[in-house]
């Protein structure tokens, strides 16, 4: 797995001052891509408003590194929305990224495979394993990229939020044993941040699109249940930053509110913040009014967890 470590830089881009980087690397070595088939199948683009990826076949990585003078050693994996359909990969992603990055933290946004794809043999079970990835994988170059591997996050929108969030409750601590170093790595995120998420899957308030998509129009009650994250969360689940929007009629609130109530219920800390407009798939909420407030609460949030672990670094 090293030739990914060295994936060759491809591009510079700037985000202001603060974007250094950016590199894409496969999240899987050639061949040994884990529940999947070869099918006729490849992968879409389509650029006619936002960048709409689609039928994924190669998941990948696009890690976006800030200068080691206002790089503060956080890291976040962003996981664009699109109904487990497609991947708002612009909107919802590198936009995402170049945030970020020009708030010092390194940003790696992730493609993840949707299982409407054939190449699935499992489709429900690709997304949680290219997660799972994602996380090892920047943990193993955590070095390398200047970040601090116990400040390792996930952020998700919509039905990546759903991704984020389960992550955030379908984690393991890696397997110590294996001979690809990579996987020895947990994928426990540290953090979890989910904008107008998906969460429930057995609920009125679920995404009917997303369920569907996901795990079938009339999936057996028990897989229902476990990708209703709701009722996944523990008290091992990370600290949770959520946000979503009351005149959302496509994911209600009510997703949210559900999952913030089951961090207080395993006493996890989270913070939700309501706004009364905004509607679904507000992205950064420019130009939203009060939406707007939520890039700069989620860092301030983000801040007080770095100085909450730095503190008991030093205890």
């Amino acid at each position: 797995m090293k030739r990914f470590i060295a994936v060759a830089l491809l591009c510079a881009i700037n985000f202001g001052s603060k974007m250094s980087a950016q590199q894409i690397i496969p999240l899987w070595s050639a061949g040994k891509v884990p529940n999947y088939q070869k099918t006729s199948e490849t992968e879409r683009r389509d650029t006619g408003g936002i960048i709409a990826v689609k039928l994924v076949q190669s998941p990948d990585i696009t890690v976006f590194i800030p200068t080691r003078q206002t790089a503060t050693g956080q890291a976040v994996i962003v996981c664009p929305g699109g109904g487990y359909r497609l991947l708002s990969y612009d909107f919802e992603g590198t936009d995402i990224a170049g945030w970020l990055v020009s708030k010092g933290i390194a940003a790696i946004v992730l493609k993840y495979r949707l299982p409407n794809s054939k190449s699935n043999i499992v489709p429900y079970l690709s997304p949680l394993m290219d997660a799972k990835r994602a996380i090892r994988t920047v943990r193993a170059n955590a070095k390398a990229w200047n970040i601090d591997k116990k400040q390792v996050g996930i952020m998700g929108f919509s039905a990546g939020g759903h991704l984020a969030s389960t992550l955030a409750t379908h984690f393991d601590d890696g397997d110590s044993l294996a001979k690809d170093s990579i996987e020895q790595q947990s994928s426990r995120p540290d953090f979890a941040v989910l904008v107008y998420p998906v969460v429930s899957m057995t609920k009125s308030i679920m995404h009917t699109g997303s369920r569907n998509n996901l795990i079938g129009m009339y999936p057996d009650t028990s897989l229902a249940k476990l990708y209703s994250n709701e009722l996944q969360v523990t008290k091992e689940t990370p600290p949770t930053f959520l946000v979503h929007a009351m005149d959302d009629n496509t994911v209600p609130m009510e997703n949210s509110i559900l999952f913030y109530e089951a961090l207080k219920d395993n006493h996890v800390s989270g913070e939700l913040h309501v706004f009364p407009t905004g509607g679904h798939g507000f992205g950064l909420g420019l130009k939203k009014d009060a939406v707007e407030q939520w890039p700069d609460l989620c860092i301030k949030w983000l801040r007080g967890l770095q100085a909450a672990a730095n503190t008991e670094i030093q205890r």
